[in-house]
């Protein structure tokens, strides 16, 4: 061994991947190749369907020390003029070192009258011929031969062969169906792939049908052949399909055969390798590749994650709940990719409004359960009821709405009371809810609550806090109202007579102030605090 395999070794073993025993798994495939074009239609008969895309499907010993190239193939294009040939479906292959290369053979294209002696291509499986010609022949072990043709007007041509059995030959009554499809379960769901394509005729009936069923599902992605000047039906992409045939009447071309897929299923509870897609059931991890790529070594790293939800704007008069904020660790693998999302703060909110919930922050990828934190809940109008989010929102003055609403459990908290002085003359909003502590009640009617504290993190390398809520805001008729400050200073301030509210803290998941009133009753300044963007951080 070499010394970089040796290093590779230890590494994987360093992160717990590997026993001393042996660095291979045993894993399942379904390889399938693009399906096979289908033909135009002539004066007085219809385009062939295309054959379906070879499938394979088995078992093979991988090597999680190596790499794998995996190439979907493509499927064929339809006849493009009624006086051109369709073309066969690409291979799908699954190769590398230290396996046997497994190569899935593209389905064979429908013939297009005149074209080619009216032979259908040979491929994965074949494709249907067209008045005297030949059907395609099909690969044993992947597919089957595509159907005859008749000479004797109406002119039936044939469906596609199907990786299940044959297309059917064409008769003077109808084209002929697709051939039947292949079911698997390798995905964790039984789904049917590579159908044949169903022959086009020269009526408003008698067409084939894909995969010789009216059934959708069971079609394997075989397009429907199409009757009189209507252009065939393309097979199903990532399903290995043939295309349906086009209608008669000298008008329609032929349609594309459907893309391959390639599908590796083992058992392991962690991701062993990265590429494609990759899902998890009963216990196996499933990479679907739905486009050329590599199957690659994934290296385990347990990382510590920060993700902050956008805060929420002030109502109003209630504070701005805070973003919801969740910290913990989990296992990451290389090379795989993650998608990280950062929630909007809440835009700020004029008049009467309750204020604007910030958006959520999400990471997600491979071998990860989905980490979601919710946006803040945004803070309660003057008669509008604040709303639930990672932290609550801050109730309103009047008794209707004066409740805080409630945080999410592990991300949150709940946001304060409002208050009022029953005439309508006087009243005060909760404060938004924090990471680290509820919003304040408002103390009377003239006092707005403060926004609750945020929880300091030092994942960056350095205490920061995040997440505090929104202060309320207050209104007095007479005097001055004391306004709601914003939690652990980075929540934004409460408005009040001659005071605007302030925004949640950027890139701190933080609430915004609750707008207040001057003591004309006027809304204060031009809005309430917007709600503070959220941030994530994976160290």
């Amino acid at each position: 061994m070499s010394l970089l395999s040796r290093l590779a070794v230890q590494a994987a073993r360093a992160y717990g991947m590997l026993s001393s025993k042996s660095t291979n798994v045993g894993a399942s495939y379904l390889v399938v190749a693009g399906g096979g074009g289908s033909g135009s239609g002539a004066s007085s008969t219809g385009g062939a369907g295309g054959g379906a895309g070879g499938l394979l499907t088995s078992t093979v010993t991988l090597s999680i020390l190596t790499s794998y190239t995996v190439t979907v193939g493509a499927g064929g294009a339809g006849s493009p003029t009624l006086t051109s040939s369709a073309s066969s479906g690409g291979n799908s292959v699954l190769s590398g070192t230290g396996i046997t290369t497994v190569t899935a053979t593209g389905g064979g294209y429908g013939a297009t009258y005149t074209i080619n002696s009216n032979n259908g291509a040979n491929g994965g499986s074949g494709g249907g011929s067209e008045y005297s010609g030949t059907a395609g022949t099909g690969i044993s072990g992947q597919g089957y031969a595509g159907g005859g043709s008749t000479t004797v007007a109406t002119y039936g041509c044939g469906g596609g062969g199907g990786s299940g059995g044959v297309g059917a030959t064409g008769t003077t009554t109808a084209s002929g169906n697709g051939g039947i499809a292949t079911a698997s379960s390798i995905s964790g769901t039984s789904t049917y792939y590579a159908g044949g394509g169903g022959g086009g005729f020269y009526s408003t009936s008698g067409f084939g049908l894909g995969g010789g069923t009216a059934t959708t599902a069971n079609k394997g992605g075989g397009g429907d052949g199409s009757p009189t000047g209507v252009v065939g039906n393309a097979g199903v992409a990532n399903t290995g399909g043939g295309a349906g045939g086009a209608g008669g009447g000298n008008t329609a071309i032929g349609a594309s055969g459907g893309s391959g897929v390639v599908i590796i299923s083992y058992t392991s509870a962690t991701p062993l390798f990265a590429g494609g897609t990759v899902t998890t059931s009963a216990g196996k991890q499933i990479h679907t590749f739905t486009a050329s790529g590599t199957l690659t070594p994934a290296t385990a790293v347990t990382a510590s994650y920060l993700v902050v939800a956008g805060g929420a704007s002030g109502g109003s008069v209630g504070g701005g709940g805070a973003g919801g904020l969740l910290a913990s660790t989990a296992t990451l693998y290389y090379p795989a990719t993650y998608t990280v999302t950062v929630g909007a703060g809440g835009s700020g909110a004029s008049l009467t409004a309750r204020g604007n919930s910030g958006s959520d922050s999400i990471i997600s990828g491979t071998g990860l359960t989905t980490i979601t934190s919710t946006g803040g809940g945004a803070g309660a109008g003057e008669s509008v009821s604040p709303l639930t989010g990672g932290s609550g929102g801050g109730g309103g003055g009047s008794v209707a709405v004066r409740s805080g609403a409630s945080g999410t459990s592990g991300q949150g908290s709940a946001g304060g009371n409002g208050n009022d002085n029953g005439a309508g003359t006087t009243f005060s909003g909760g404060g938004g809810g924090g990471a680290g502590a509820v919003g304040s009640n408002a103390s009377s009617a003239s006092v707005a609550g403060s926004g609750g504290s945020g929880s300091a993190s030092s994942i960056s390398g350095s205490s920061v806090t995040y997440a505090g809520g929104g202060g309320g805001g207050g209104y007095v008729a007479s005097g001055t109202s004391t306004a709601g400050t914003g939690g652990s200073s980075i929540g934004g301030n409460g408005g009040r007579n001659g005071l605007d509210a302030t925004a949640g803290t950027t890139n701190t998941g933080s609430g915004g102030g609750g707008r207040g009133y001057t003591s004309a009753g006027n809304y204060q300044g031009s809005g309430s605090g917007g709600g503070g963007s959220g941030m994530v951080i994976i160290s």
